[in-house]
């Protein structure tokens, strides 16, 4: 992937990985576009950060994806690159049916909000016959971590959902890959102020040196990553999954 003098809408990156890596990008020389729900914190990330662009978005609400896509393509048609970061994660008591209306909103923001926004930019590109859309997976979509069930059920999701369309694109010109963050320190369940979280700004200087790899790696892996990415290869799935499931202690088991 191309990313100086590249164009770049990143879908829910007012803070967090999506921020960071829209700073990095347009400090390469590219022309971002964030969008995001708060039209407070857009203005104000507009007004800090030369090169930065922004629209509202919210990626349940699918007339106000189609709204979003037809502002960003009136102002920038030679975009070239799609993020879907858009994602939320809460702790789920799997014991209470009272968790549904969380599993409702995951599933609504994390997996149908990623299918929005790439149906609405995927014919922009196929037309273009070249680009790249970047999905956002998990290390959890390969270990799940319990105390946030439909989190990882939706990452495991975007993860054979990028698999079908990467073949589905075949022959178009538009490269399909797939970022797969390990705990990184953003505001997700407060691992801001988790000591083990990987800080984000190292998390995207990895990133970024192998999405810019020719040609583009079908999944962005950072070493932190690469335990829970290949824990059914090397054997060390059960184990991690065991000790993912001490957080269990929160709902008081």
């Amino acid at each position: 992937m191309q990313i100086s003098n590249s164009t770049v809408f990143i879908a829910g990156a007012t803070s967090g990985i999506g921020l960071a890596l829209a700073q990095r990008l347009a400090s390469a020389g590219g022309q971002v576009i964030i969008g995001g729900r708060r039209a407070d914190a857009l203005k104000g990330i507009e007004a800090e950060n030369t090169g930065i662009d922004t629209v509202e978005i919210d990626v349940t609400d699918a007339a106000s994806v189609t709204l979003a896509r037809d502002v960003v393509l009136n102002r920038h048609p030679d975009l070239s690159t799609v993020v879907t970061m858009s994602g939320v994660m809460h702790p789920e008591d799997l014991r209470d049916p009272a968790h549904f209306a969380v599993a409702e909103q995951t599933v609504a923001t994390n997996l149908l909000g990623t299918i929005r926004v790439l149906d609405a930019f995927t014919p922009h590109l196929v037309t273009r016959g070249s680009g790249t859309l970047v999905t956002v997976s998990s290390g959890i979509a390969f270990v799940p971590f319990p105390l946030t069930p439909t989190y990882g059920a939706t990452k495991a999701a975007i993860h054979s959902y990028s698999e079908s369309l990467r073949k589905q694109l075949a022959g178009t010109g538009v490269e399909v890959a797939e970022l797969v963050p390990p705990l990184t320190a953003t505001t997700l369940m407060g691992s801001h102020d988790n000591p083990a979280a990987m800080p984000v700004g190292d998390f995207v200087d990895e990133a970024l040196q192998l999405l810019t790899t020719d040609p583009t790696p079908h999944e962005i892996v950072v070493e932190r990553a690469k335990t829970q990415r290949n824990a059914v290869e090397d054997g060390t799935y059960n184990q991690l999954l065991d000790m993912m499931s001490q957080a269990l202690a929160a709902l008081g088991r």
